[in-house]
């Protein structure tokens, strides 16, 4: 159970940096189209800035995609938490008190 959490937290990570690169990528083009439309008149202007908007929204896309999934999959972690704490509760508990004990220790010192 241990296992596949730690293999789930490792590809929600390289999954969140993919998308996060994503992300700049779709806003820096957008932002770069924008500026060129500035600087240009007419229908090459309008196409630019509707191009620029289209990047803008699929990045807001992505950013929603995102979020609805970083909720799911922190359900069910949080799912998987519990059932480990009701499956385990005297290891819960030492785990707890040995981290009660060590932080006590390092702010005792201070």
């Amino acid at each position: 159970m241990q296992a596949q959490e730690a293999i789930t937290r490792t590809k929600m990570n390289g999954a969140a940096s993919n998308i996060k690169a994503d992300m700049q990528t779709l806003v820096k083009d957008a932002q770069t189209m924008l500026e060129a439309a500035a600087a240009l008149s007419g229908e090459k202007a309008d196409q630019m800035r509707g191009k620029g908007m289209h990047l803008l929204d699929v990045a807001l896309g992505k950013a929603h995609d995102l979020s609805d999934e970083a909720v799911v999959r922190g359900k069910h972690l949080a799912a998987a938490s519990d059932h480990y704490v009701k499956e385990n509760p005297w290891k819960t508990i030492a785990a707890a008190a040995g981290v009660g004990l060590l932080l006590g220790v390092i702010l005792g010192r201070k």
